[in-house]
């Protein structure tokens, strides 16, 4: 099968080094010359991984982790007991953690899922926060506690961002005791000796998405030089990082402009220019004290000229960049606020020009606004589950700046009152072999990661997003050393239902499994939800789906389509030229199609669902009940023109084995049904029924009392010949297959049956389930 992975479908190799690059692995994205030891790759990575290009990875990665947010269930703390059994609760946790040392011992795919061992002997159990005040084991509590804080007054010492100097003075400690800590350390060393031989990052202009791959790499590389000059006191690391500014202020060796020269931070993009001064901000402020006072003033005067002038331009305007300030609820807000507040905080108190003190009048209100809006009502992040990473990042760096640097989050927390579920989102986003990937992946990650699960895991008293995130190889960076609690303790599973719904309605998601630990375990993942007010990285998908089992991704997402291509963010209206990109259209999504059209952008799906409850426990060994089940429902009629109706259901079955998707329909032209696999598909003689191959696996799928003339058919993932033209080619797809049931006008209800094969169960330990109108489903409607 083909190698094809839609971030480097563009064309273009994202490394500024292009094919040269040492540590730059062009199949996966990953900057990573230390690879984590790989079961197989699935090749459901084919349909295109939004690769996470943050780190280089651990040979080690994971942890045992997790903690739950629930309206019906509050977070434990390990508040109860004497302080005496806390601090022994605490030292015991810590003497566990380090004999058992990372729990999750190896990562599957290029998403970077733990691999957890199968054992029944869980060393920890519901996850909690452990008070005491053993140093060894915790951090100590910040002695800057203003009684009125302000944004223009910030704490006496240095550094001010992210982490002051307390926790700096506390961390060695903390690395000798925790495992975690340890391997992270590890690993950013290890980062930063790799881009010590690398040259400064070459200037790329990359069309309209400007130098954001740039400015996201020079961040990453000066938090490490500077994280690691903190812990050394080796002066070699700041003169890496002098060199790394110098050629980002164009005072390199090497040009490090565009066309404009006093625009070489790409206000157009301001995105690029949030990060340069995130960039900035981090090293004036981490390297204070060794930096010379002329290096200084060369910053300040770089970072004042190319990023915040003009941001201060964007609040006291008019500019033709700064729209994002304007109701705009997803990540560019959060990115753009968070690196310019950042940046301001940083040279507060030194800077003449009263360009910082006067933008931070401006950027937390305006976050408020719009930024911390991003997150509905159900926890789901506007734009896609991709885009929760650069958003989240951008939020998580603002909130804790503030917090680190003037001693209060100024409503960052707290405007949003349903913020804190954000971490559900993340987590149940996640299957087994990657994310539920729908609609734009986002550009490389760099220095954008999930870590932000771990400051909201204290911020918001959730442990287990923090056990959660310390699992995954992007943790090892500089933000997880200071954001993540030690005294954390317990399995993010334990007590963790398998299904959670989100409701709200511009989002409409399910998410159902077997197992959080079982990386065979069966993963569905089904949307409905608004097509519009996404940001414009969605697709025409209500009803659309993802499928795992037996460690592969049967049914998947083609992702992102060229960011280049003309028109492609042009609008979410209904003749909008997005909507003429295969990725993008109806058609290339896992859903319905009625006469080979765009579902209807107006669309207002309504849904219901219902679940057995099931929760797995402290062992990652999971035997799951006879009669636990899931089920989602949504009639998706509102997305279809000419008064088709249609009403899609999926449900868990037979111990949660089997699959049945179930769709009821009735429409006046001929229906598609479309599925999108990287399997080798064969439909038998009667085309009722198609075996599906992969990665050594097989998935067989049947159609139920098929309506007149149904049967299987595939096709390549390519438009049909009749449809409109887009104002640029599709990029191809290849390796993966469509597979399709045609049906003419009509009534009719149509069953998909999903059996994977597993090891050792027999054809008659499947089931046959009844057939059951959608509307009487119930948890016990097909027993």
């Amino acid at each position: 099968m083909a190698s094809y992975n839609a971030l480097n479908s563009n064309n273009r190799n994202p490394s500024p080094y292009g094919s040269g690059d040492p540590y730059y692995n062009e199949s996966s994205g990953f900057i990573t010359p230390h690879p984590a030891p790989k079961r197989r790759v699935s090749p459901w990575i084919k349909f295109g991984v939004p690769v996470l290009v943050i780190v280089i990875i651990a040979a080690v990665v994971g942890g045992v982790v997790g903690s739950r947010h629930s309206s019906s269930r509050a977070a434990s703390n390990g508040s109860g007991g004497s302080s005496g059994d806390s601090a022994a609760a605490a030292s015991s946790a810590a003497s566990a953690k380090l004999a058992l040392g990372r729990f999750a011992t190896a990562t599957n795919s290029e998403f970077e899922v733990p691999l957890y061992p199968s054992t029944t002997n869980a060393a920890f159990t519901t996850p909690t926060f452990i008070p005491t005040t053993n140093a060894k084991v915790s951090w100590p509590k910040d002695p800057f506690t203003p009684a009125s804080p302000s944004v223009l007054s910030v704490r006496p010492d240095r550094p001010r961002l992210i982490a002051p100097a307390y926790k700096w003075e506390a961390l060695p400690t903390l690395i000798a005791n925790d495992p975690y800590l340890q391997g992270w350390n590890d690993t950013i060393f290890g980062n930063a000796t790799a881009y010590y031989s690398l040259p400064p990052v070459v200037y790329h202009m990359d069309g309209s998405s400007g130098i954001l791959d740039n400015a996201r790499e020079i961040k990453m590389r000066l938090k490490a030089f500077a994280y690691v000059y903190r812990m050394t006191n080796d002066t070699k690391w700041v003169d890496r990082a002098w060199t790394e500014i110098q050629n980002a202020a164009n005072n390199g060796s090497t040009p490090f402009v565009g066309d404009d020269p006093n625009d070489i931070w790409n206000t157009g993009h301001f995105l690029d220019t949030a990060e340069f001064s995130a960039a900035f901000g981090i090293a004036y402020d981490w390297l204070y004290d060794v930096w010379s006072d002329d290096q200084k003033s060369q910053i300040r005067t770089t970072m004042i000229k190319y990023g915040l002038q003009p941001g201060l331009a964007v609040f006291t305007g008019p500019t033709s960049y700064g729209w994002w300030s304007n109701d705009i609820e997803g990540n560019w807000n959060c990115v753009c606020n968070g690196g310019l507040t950042m940046g301001s905080l940083a040279i507060l108190g030194d800077d003449t020009t009263g360009v910082a003190q006067q933008l931070l009048g401006h950027t937390v209100d305006n976050a408020k606004q719009n930024c911390v809006l991003a997150v509905s009502s159900d926890g789901t992040w506007s734009e896609t589950a991709n885009y929760w990473y650069f958003g989240t990042t951008g939020h998580a760096e603002m909130t804790a700046s503030l917090i680190s640097a003037t001693g209060s989050d100024y409503g960052m927390l707290s405007t949003n009152p349903n913020f804190g579920l954000t971490g559900d989102f993340h987590m149940y986003a996640y299957g087994p072999t990657s994310l539920f990937n729908y609609g734009d992946h986002g550009p490389n990650k760099f220095s954008t990661t999930a870590n932000s699960m771990m400051f909201y895991a204290e911020q918001f008293k959730q442990p287990m997003y923090m056990l959660h995130q310390r699992d995954r190889p992007d943790a090892a960076e500089p933000w997880s050393m200071f954001w993540y609690d030690p005294t954390v303790s317990g399995a993010f599973w334990d007590g963790t239902p398998l299904d959670h719904f989100f409701d709200n309605q511009t989002d409409q998601w399910a998410s159902m499994r077997s197992s959080w630990t079982d990386q065979d375990a069966v993963f569905v993942a089904i949307k409905a939800g608004t097509l519009q007010g996404h940001q414009t990285h969605n697709d025409l998908d209500c009803g659309d789906f993802v499928l795992d089992a037996l460690g592969t991704r049967w049914a998947g997402e083609l992702g992102s389509g060229d960011y280049l291509s003309p028109n492609y963010f042009s609008n979410d209206t209904q003749i909008s030229d997005r909507w003429k990109y295969y990725r993008k259209m109806t058609e290339g999504q896992n859903t319905i199609l009625i006469n080979k059209s765009n579902q209807n952008v107006l669309a207002k799906p309504t849904v219901k669902h219902d679940s057995s409850q099931t929760a797995q426990g402290a062992s990652t060994v999971f035997n799951v009940p006879s009669d636990s089940t899931a089920y989602w429902v949504a009639d998706l009629s509102s997305a279809y023109f000419d008064n088709a109706q249609v009403k899609r259901g999926v449900r868990l079955l037979n111990a949660r084995k089997q699959i049945l998707l179930q769709d009821e329909i009735n429409s006046p032209d001929e229906v598609q049904w479309r599925m999108h696999t990287n399997a080798t598909v064969n439909i038998d003689s009667s085309g009722t029924s198609a075996t599906l191959t992969l990665d050594g696996q097989t998935m067989i799928v049947q159609i139920l009392n098929p309506p007149p003339g149904a049967s299987f058919s595939k096709s390549d993932a390519v438009r049909f010949p009749t449809d409109p033209p887009p104002p640029a080619p599709d990029q191809p797809n290849p390796g993966v297959t469509v597979l399709i049931i045609d049906l003419p006008a009509g009534q009719y209800t149509l069953e998909v049956l999903f059996n994977p094969q597993w090891p050792g169960m027999s054809s008659s330990d499947f089931v046959t389930p009844p057939n059951v109108p959608l509307d009487s489903w119930s948890l016990t409607s097909h027993n």
